[in-house]
């Protein structure tokens, strides 16, 4: 397990086959951007590129604007249209024409300020912009500070499923201020915990007590986030490019969620949502189909209901477009199945026990 050194920020480092990084957790870091980054990175290029969103733009924008400038680096702010649409490869075709238009080349860098989608996105276009430029990210949700921030997944969506283009492409940099986390509305604030509780039932059984103390929850954000970036760091160090098998855990509940996202449109259940579904319905799984206790399934379940994240499927969201989904899925390999089951809490493993009627049958169990 990655190291977490005390203090603000928290520092939790990575180490990788030809990348080393820092991920920084703290609450109101925004403002020391420049310094951060010329402190932990070294990087000392005259150009830069903000991505954001419609969002989080007017929110911190000016503040990460403002550090940069001051330290005299030109930037150029971009701004997208805040949600999942957002992560389509012309989106990326456009960020990169700004940033051309704007007259950024390879020294250049670029700081992805948002969410999950703006850092799937902002990764994809550093990852080929004049075939791959360094980048920061500045996750401002709690999916992207505990998950999508950290590891160096980057990519964009089509028509037929998530994910499906993109790039590996590691940042220079992390800077979790859990300060952002106070302008979430509620809905977005709780669908984060569909990626925590994911963490505690595949390698944390002692992060769940934190979790379930959903009342003082607030007051022990550095800590939570941290403990979540160390544990993802962990698998990502062990599995940087999927290659062993280890990082598949980080899929538990992806697999059917996925699928619920992509016939939901990708606009009708925020990511947390759909994961949490498919949490449950890997869950169910691993009591029928690996032994874990009923009892440990029914506490990961009740703790995203906790945070009120959906365990039932509408009856509208039809079974087929979800199994087609799921099909065009990268966690399929030459048609078989790789799910993701847990034998115990913070016990997962890949399994190839589960069949096409297994899902079938659990969602029709994920309608009651």
């Amino acid at each position: 397990m990655p190291t977490v050194t005390e203090g603000n920020p928290r520092t939790i480092s990575l180490t990788l086959a030809n990348d080393h990084y820092t991920v920084l957790v703290g609450s109101g870091l925004l403002a020391d951007t420049a310094e951060l980054i010329s402190s932990r990175t070294g990087m000392r290029s005259r150009t830069a590129a903000i991505v954001t969103d419609s969002t989080v733009g007017p929110l911190y924008a000016e503040t990460v604007l403002a550090s940069l400038e001051a330290a005299g680096i030109r930037t150029v702010l971009i701004t997208v249209p805040a949600g999942e649409a957002s992560k389509s490869m012309a989106q990326v075709t456009e960020v990169c024409r700004e940033m051309l238009r704007a007259g950024l080349d390879r020294k250049s860098f670029l700081v992805a300020l948002g969410g999950g989608v703006v850092g799937d996105l902002a990764g994809f276009a550093a990852a080929i912009f004049q075939r791959g430029i360094p980048y920061v990210q500045i996750p401002t949700t709690i999916v992207s500070q505990v998950d999508s921030s950290v590891g160096g997944k980057t990519g964009v969506n089509t028509p037929e499923g998530k994910n499906l283009l993109g790039a590996f492409h590691q940042p220079q940099l992390v800077i979790a201020d859990v300060a952002t986390l106070d302008s979430l509305p509620e809905r977005e604030f709780n669908e984060g915990f569909a990626e925590i509780i994911k963490h505690a039932a595949i390698r944390d059984t002692t992060l769940l007590d934190l979790v379930e103390a959903k009342d003082t929850i607030r007051e022990h954000l550095v800590e939570l986030v941290s403990r979540n970036v160390a544990i993802k760091a962990a698998v990502v160090e062990e599995d940087e490019r999927e290659t062993t098998g280890t990082r598949a855990l980080l899929n538990f509940g992806h697999t059917i969620g996925h699928g619920i996202e992509a016939a939901g449109g990708y606009g009708r259940f925020l990511h947390g949502e759909a994961i949490s579904l498919g949490m449950v319905a890997a869950t169910r799984l691993s009591v029928a189909k690996s032994g874990l206790d009923p009892a440990a399934g029914e506490r990961i379940i009740a703790a995203l209901r906790t945070y009120e994240l959906p365990t039932t499927l509408a009856a509208d969201v039809p079974d087929e477009t979800v199994l087609a989904a799921m099909g065009r899925d990268k966690k399929f390999e030459a048609g078989a199945i790789r799910f993701v089951l847990l034998k115990a809490i913070g016990e997962a493993f890949v399994s190839d026990a589960v069949d096409q009627r297994d899902l079938e049958s659990t969602l029709t169990g994920l309608r009651n």
